[in-house]
């Protein structure tokens, strides 16, 4: 990789399982816990969830060689866009983790 472009504007990509995303709908609100810092709590919305799982999308998806079938819980990119002023310090980094919560009702 020659270099990487960091937008302006803060958004969470959150990988969720196939199965935890029954009622997640765009619109939706998300608190986000910071695990390189534990007091934080920033608030957002779900923006997009991406057509396809992150296996589909992939430069070499993962194949199975045996022939036989075996079915695997897939993962899908969620789009979480924080709220305006939530990282006035600017503490978040491309690559943290972070822990989502989606409140669906």
């Amino acid at each position: 990789m020659l270099f990487s472009i960091v937008p302006d504007t803060l958004y969470i990509t959150a990988n969720y399982k196939e199965t935890q995303l029954t009622e997640v709908r765009p619109g939706q609100r998300v608190t986000i816990r910071v695990d390189a810092f534990p007091a934080l709590r920033l608030e957002g919305r779900v923006d997009s969830i991406q057509r396809g799982t992150g296996a589909q999308f992939a430069l070499l998806p993962p194949e199975n060689a045996t022939g036989n079938f075996v079915k695997v819980v897939q993962r899908v990119p969620v789009k979480i866009l924080l709220d305006a002023g939530q990282d006035p310090e600017h503490l978040l980094r491309p690559g943290m983790s972070v822990v989502p919560r989606v409140y669906t009702r």
